[in-house]
């Protein structure tokens, strides 16, 4: 029979991907939850992904452009959160230093296996 683990963030490592984006993920079976720590003026490029995401902002505020062209764009700032279904297009750049909790459903296995290199590169 499974059993609950506790996770604190401050004893999880801290994964540098580049000179603007650092994160920690806590994974189980079928769920990913990750602190994205992103630094004012951090892109993350336009991609898409199978998995279902919820970004909820804690400190500072994302700008998202959505759509295969970008065509939707919103601004998520501290307290919202932004649902981001499978398979839709997506780009993100900081605003401020933020400071953000990514859910994804089922985990992203890009991110387990390091293969996720659009986030890899200086931006």
């Amino acid at each position: 029979m499974p059993t609950a683990t506790l996770h604190r963030w401050e004893d999880l490592p801290l994964e540098h991907l580049n000179e603007r984006l650092d994160r920690r993920l806590v994974t189980g079976d079928r769920i990913m939850l990750a602190h994205v720590y992103l630094k004012e003026g951090c892109l993350v490029p336009m991609h898409r992904h199978e998995n279902e995401q919820m970004t909820y902002i804690l400190e500072g505020a994302l700008r998202f452009r959505i759509g295969e062209e970008g065509e939707q764009e919103t601004i998520v700032r501290a307290g919202e959160v932004l649902h981001i279904p499978s398979n839709v297009p997506h780009e993100a750049v900081a605003l401020e230093d933020t400071l953000d909790v990514d859910v994804f459903s089922p985990p992203r296995q890009d991110w387990l296996s390091g293969t996720d290199r659009y986030l890899r590169e200086v931006r």
